[in-house]
């Protein structure tokens, strides 16, 4: 039985397994860095597997590292398990938490015969704050040969655009009046977010079509007959690259502090979390990686044939940047449904679902073996 054939027996061995943590994590969706009981579920599965876990790890509470391999170059699994607010794992974390233990165990067995280490990554808080950026911090990619990853999506896509992006808090503070006997004793703080809306609004013919502003209010003000002296809100700006990133950045905050000016408040910027940055995809993984999805019936697209208006941000763009990497996106007939909607998180549990996690995982681990059966380490592009 030939390297790969092995991979897939390992895989199937752990396969309903899988598909029944992946339903678990649906069910008990957990938000960035409060991924206690997903990422502990998680370490129980390796741990069973013979894996060596750390846990906790780098300093992070939900943060593990699953290792296997006593020597040779070091692939890094990049699991990812937080869910977003509200609408759970609407963008497939689930797929992605289980294709990435099964790629781990596929090929755990014949690390040490074809000379290499595998670590499977827990990596918390994607959605919001960026921990890979925290684990690329704490040393965890230091000696990485190359590190990888599979994201469900509406589309196959091997190597996808990923924005680069900062999420910035925006408080207008003004002074509290009588909204019917003394509206003119207050500074209405709800005025200045309305103009600063309006000047994004206004801004956005000039923007290139990957430059992206968004934002909500998260307070409001306390009751319609107060002249609200405190509105916050949270907004995403993204861009292609990371320079393009500092100048709508630049152009953002100049929108609201002119909003503050033109309203008498005051405005208090504060950013959450770190910037993400855009992705490289590693060319030799990219190809093996689209010709293991041929084999398994996928066929992958490319990002030339996809807008990239149409793309997210993801903090392994940061990752990419610090060793070859990829994050291929893994497709699922949705019924229309996109990413980041209820309907995609229930999809994530179907048999269309569960075979998008069992594509990525056996794509990656053969995508694996590829590499180390044939010593193709020192052909990997350096980022």
């Amino acid at each position: 039985m030939d390297a790969k054939q092995r991979a897939l027996s390992s895989f199937e061995a752990v396969e309903g397994e899988l598909k029944a943590i992946s339903r678990w994590m649906y069910e008990n969706p957990e938000m960035a860095f409060a991924e206690f009981a997903s990422s502990r579920r998680l370490v129980e599965f390796l741990t069973a597997q013979g894996f060596v876990v750390e846990y906790p790890a780098y300093g992070i509470e939900t943060a593990f590292a699953a290792r296997a391999g006593k020597g040779g170059p070091e692939m890094v699994i990049c699991a990812e398990y937080d869910a977003l607010p509200g609408i759970g794992h609407a963008c497939g974390h689930n797929i992605i938490a289980t294709a990435a233990l099964g790629a781990g165990v596929a090929v755990a067995g014949m690390a040490d015969e074809l000379g290499f280490r595998i670590t499977v990554l827990g990596t918390p808080a994607e959605e919001a704050r960026g921990g890979k950026v925290d684990l690329i911090n704490a040393g965890a990619f230091a000696g990485a040969a190359a590190a990888m990853m599979v994201h469900p999506s509406s589309e196959n896509t091997v190597d996808p655009v990923a924005l680069a992006i900062k999420h910035l808090s925006v408080t207008y503070r003004g002074k509290d009046a009588h909204a019917a006997a003394a509206p003119w004793e207050g500074i209405n703080a709800l005025d200045a977010f309305v103009q600063l809306y309006m000047n994004v609004s206004t801004f956005r013919q000039q923007m290139l079509p990957t430059d992206k502003l968004h934002g909500i209010v998260t307070r409001g003000g306390d009751a319609p007959n107060i002249i609200p002296s405190r509105i916050d809100s949270e907004w995403y700006v993204r861009a292609l690259t990371k320079d393009r990133l500092e100048y709508m950045s630049r152009r953002f905050v100049a929108m609201a502090e002119a909003a503050a000016l033109a309203t008498g408040c005051t405005v208090e910027f504060e950013q959450s979390g770190h910037e993400y940055e855009d992705i490289v995809s590693e060319p030799l993984m990219t190809e093996l990686f689209a010709a293991n999805s041929a084999s398994l019936g996928r066929t992958m697209g490319w990002a030339k044939d996809r807008p990239a208006s149409t793309s997210g941000s993801t903090d392994m763009g940061n990752v990419s940047h610090v060793v070859p990497a990829i994050h291929p996106m893994i497709g699922m007939d949705t019924k229309g449904a996109v990413n980041h909607q209820p309907e995609f998180a229930a999809h994530t549990i179907t048999p269309d679902g569960e075979k998008a996690m069992r594509d990525g995982a056996l794509a990656m681990a053969w995508t694996i073996l590829d590499v180390a059966s044939g010593n193709r380490w020192g052909e990997l592009a350096k980022p």
